[in-house]
């Protein structure tokens, strides 16, 4: 432990399972204190303040914002993490999934940014880092509008570093393999042989197994750090080796 964080404030959306539950756990134990965005409480209980939100509607995130302001003057963390997913091909997908999934993943985090940047700017450490996927840079089967939303995430996150650099906010992303999380279980459930299933999404990734929900929020933090002074605009992969990696059959 360290004191980087201690005395912070941080907005963490998706707190309630999975890698935003993680994030929030350990900013917690760094000494933050966390307002944890999602729709319903999960498992943040005890972990941060849960302020109900859906970022895919902005009355709901203007709202969401607006309780945090009357609690603190300042936000110096912002991690865009909430998100949905998407099985299938272009041939597969629908209007309204296209339209779901974009409007949460991508304008999802436009919209908490901009509600949530006149308290970012309120920071002498300000810092946003978006959960991202390496489905933005690598071609998975049967992913095409998770994958397309992520992409968008990794150059809207490019484009905010660019944007907000001049002011001192530091943007960046992660982007995680298949991680271990609530999500990736119900895909695994919903599978003709969620064994079978389960070992082929480990197998393509070069290390073997799946990344860990933990892994994903040690780099979160590492971005989000106020050391990392010169830290923006960058694409942090915590993958397993799916994204650099060539390995021998």
């Amino acid at each position: 432990m360290s004191n980087d964080f201690k005395g912070l404030n941080a907005i963490v959306t998706g707190a309630g399972s999975g890698i935003g539950l993680a994030v929030a756990k350990k900013l917690q134990l760094e000494g933050a204190t966390i307002f944890g965005f999602d729709i319903t409480l999960g498992e943040m209980s005890g972990v941060a303040t849960w302020v109900e939100c859906d970022v895919g509607d902005s009355a709901s995130v203007v709202r969401a914002i607006a309780k945090v302001a009357a609690q603190v003057g300042v936000i110096d963390i912002l991690a865009n993490n909430a998100g949905v997913g998407a099985v299938g091909s272009v041939l597969d997908a629908t209007d309204d999934e296209w339209a779901r999934v974009f409007n949460i993943n991508v304008t999802g985090i436009a919209r908490v940014t901009a509600a949530a940047y006149s308290l970012l700017k309120k920071s002498t450490t300000p810092s946003i880092v978006n959960t991202c996927s390496v489905a933005a840079t690598v071609g998975l089967p049967k992913r095409a509008v998770y994958s397309a939303s992520k992409g968008a995430v990794m150059s809207l996150t490019l484009a905010m570093a660019a944007d907000f650099v001049k002011e001192g906010v530091r943007v960046n992303c992660v982007n995680p393999g298949t991680a271990d999380t609530p999500w990736v279980a119900r895909l695994l459930a919903a599978a003709s042989d969620p064994v079978a299933e389960r070992k082929a999404l480990e197998a393509r990734q070069p290390m073997g197994r799946l990344v860990s929900s933990d892994e994903v929020a040690n780099a979160i933090l590492y971005l989000a750090n106020p050391q990392q002074k010169s830290t923006t605009g960058t694409v942090l992969a915590v993958d397993g080796g799916i994204g650099g990696l060539r390995l021998p059959q």
